[in-house]
């Protein structure tokens, strides 16, 4: 299997134009016929194109430089340079391309089927039949082709879902994923199981609700701890934001600050969107007294921030789950 790449910086280079020709017709009888060297062709393209079979940048990770191809020089008789092959760049939906020194966003594709012309090819120069004119019959020079545009470009993939699962460490992000949809992470009961993003659909009221497990979040994740900024830039294409924090631990509460804290340092808009928090691992509280003193900090640290608790194991509050998760997902679009 393909390991998860999400960000790969490339040399991309678009064709060199193709140089026109200097060249004079000579025929039997006209020994000294005009002026007939043809343009030089277009450089190629470099273009992005968007395939949703595509989930991460691991094939473009194994290179170091794109370029198309450069035009193909003019000739004689009027004859024209073919223009230079473009270089199609496939990307998986929701990459980011920019510059990798000033960082200048480039371009940024979505859908199935989208392009983008990144990069232009040079301009084929001029035959010498061009400037011909009545002072000058014989003009005895041609343009060389313009180069291609050059890029230093970094790709970046922010997975496309509706709603971002956020949890520490062995929360049970994975298993609840595994749960509600098809999809089918790795669980196991040791930390930092999952180190790659996983998507999962599941269908409610006539609906897809497509769901990220994010891997698991420690302290200091905003500066890069762990897995850290590698994978909390996946939430920024969410409409909303599920905390997973597991029960029966003693440390639900303190799971819930510590999310609040590396998310609001993250990123403040990520902590503007709407949030659902779900209490896993209900089985592991069987008289519901933690559940009942974290769902009163965390209503009353939050207005308008709903708890829901469920358990994988029992499959407890699952239905209650997909309900409220499609509550939140409306409240993110009608933002």
């Amino acid at each position: 299997m393909n390991r998860f790449v999400d960000e790969v910086v490339l040399q991309l280079s678009a064709g060199h134009g193709g140089a026109g020709s200097v060249s004079f017709l000579r025929a039997k009888y006209k020994p000294k016929g005009g002026p007939d060297g043809g343009d030089g062709g277009r450089g190629g393209d470099g273009i992005l194109v968007c395939k949703s079979n595509l989930k991460t940048l691991s094939h473009l990770a194994i290179r170091d430089r794109v370029a198309a191809r450069d035009g193909e020089p003019g000739a004689g008789a009027n004859r024209n340079g073919r223009a230079g092959q473009n270089a199609r760049i496939d990307v998986p939906p929701g990459t980011i391309v920019s510059d990798h020194q000033s960082g200048e966003r480039r371009g940024e594709l979505l859908e199935e089927g989208e392009e983008k012309v990144l990069l232009r090819g040079g301009r084929g120069g001029r035959g010498n039949a061009y400037f011909k004119t009545a002072h000058n019959r014989a003009p005895r020079f041609a343009q060389p082709g313009e180069p291609g545009e050059q890029l230093t470009a970094r790709f970046e993939l922010q997975l496309i879902a509706d709603i971002g699962l956020l949890g520490r460490p062995n929360a049970g992000k994975s298993s609840l994923l595994r749960a509600l949809t098809a999809a089918r992470p790795r669980v196991a009961s040791y930390r930092f199981t999952t180190r790659t993003p996983y998507l999962g659909v599941f269908r409610r009221h006539d609906r897809d609700v497509v769901l990220a497990d994010v891997p698991g979040i420690i302290e200091g994740a905003a500066q890069g701890a762990g897995l850290g900024t590698t994978f909390l830039r996946h939430l920024a294409r969410t409409a909303a934001i599920a905390y997973v924090v597991e029960l029966g631990s003693d440390s639900a509460v303190e799971s819930y600050r510590l999310l609040e804290r590396e998310l609001a340092t993250y990123s403040p808009e990520l902590v503007a969107k709407p949030r659902l928090v779900i209490a896993n691992k209900l089985d592991l509280d069987p008289e519901h007294m933690e559940l009942s003193e974290f769902r009163r900090v965390v209503e009353n640290s939050l207005s308008n921030t709903r708890v829901v608790a469920v358990s994988t194991l029992t499959r407890s509050g699952l239905e209650d789950l997909r309900t409220m998760l499609l509550q939140t997902l409306d409240e993110g679009l009608e933002r």
